[in-house]
């Protein structure tokens, strides 16, 4: 089969790479328990499936070479469920007869090291976001304390957009910082958008709030850059109110991804509030 871009699916090739891929990974490198019984070598069909958010068939019958032509987006779902590189991610998306996204620009596709890291944090709040503020992957806790924030699309994926486009955003956070967050997300937009270029969404984003809201429109005449966030953030969550936390940045440099990672001072207040988070888990959201 052909798809619309002229490559052919090479469906024996896409058989043997999704089989070696699954078994070459252990459950506890995607943060997933062992088991005393365990007999699987690697990871098991299912388990492939739930991680790049499939049905179990319709993996199984990817990985037996029976299945229909994936998708672009079935198969990146399928790399990023298995931890592959960016290098494999492309060798998957030709196997299956389609032509990867062009390289440079920050994309969806997080690397392995960071998720593998992410997946051992279950009991921390943590996120992976783009250089763009989109939300790409959050622990159990990490939706605790802000929401489900991967689900947005189109430009309401920032958080530097939502910030301008829908000022309910700005409740997470405490009011004293408000103003300060105003100038860190233009600042940063301004950077991506010139080291991106105006057709990028950098470019795209910033048009659109230049052409919608007065005040992204007065901060972006100031042309400040070099704006950095501080190591404390200051949340306000719906149930548990005001907490403090520090904020430890791993960034990826190959792909533009940082992961952020969420603590409290021992003893705090706001340590014993993050115990109370996982109790009271996403609920007010």
């Amino acid at each position: 089969m052909v798809d619309s871009e002229g490559m052919q699916i090479d469906r024996a090739g896409l058989s043997e790479f999704l089989l070696r891929r699954r078994t070459a990974l252990q459950p506890e490198d995607v943060g997933l328990p062992r088991g005393a019984r365990r007999r699987t070598t690697g990871l098991r069909r299912e388990e492939v499936a739930a991680l790049s958010h499939m049905s179990a068939d319709y993996y199984a019958r990817l990985e037996r070479g029976t299945g229909p032509h994936p998708s672009a987006q079935m198969i990146a779902s399928i790399a990023q469920g298995l931890h592959l590189s960016l290098d494999e991610r492309d060798h998957l998306l030709r196997l299956a007869g389609h032509q990867p996204p062009a390289r440079g620009a920050s994309g969806d596709h997080i690397g392995p090291g960071l998720l593998r890291i992410l997946d051992r944090l279950n009991d921390t709040p943590a996120e992976i976001v783009s250089e763009l503020g989109e939300t790409l992957r959050q622990t159990p806790l990490g939706v605790a304390l802000t929401g489900e924030t991967t689900g947005f699309t189109g430009p309401m994926r920032s958080i530097g957009y939502r910030w301008f486009a829908d000022p309910a955003s700005r409740r997470l956070y405490a009011a004293e910082d408000h103003e300060f967050l105003s100038r860190l997300w233009v600042s940063g937009l301004r950077e991506v958008a010139t080291r991106r270029g105006p057709a990028s969404r950098a470019g795209a984003y910033a048009e659109l709030l230049l052409g919608s809201s007065e005040e992204f429109r007065a901060l972006w005449e100031r042309h400040e850059v070099g704006i950095r966030p501080g190591a404390t953030k200051h949340f306000v969550h719906p149930e548990l109110g005001a907490l403090e936390l520090s904020c430890q940045t791993l960034v990826d440099p190959a792909e533009s991804h940082a992961l952020l990672v969420y603590t409290a001072s021992p003893g705090s207040e706001s340590h014993e509030k993050l115990q109370l988070l996982s109790v009271i888990g996403a609920q007010a959201f």
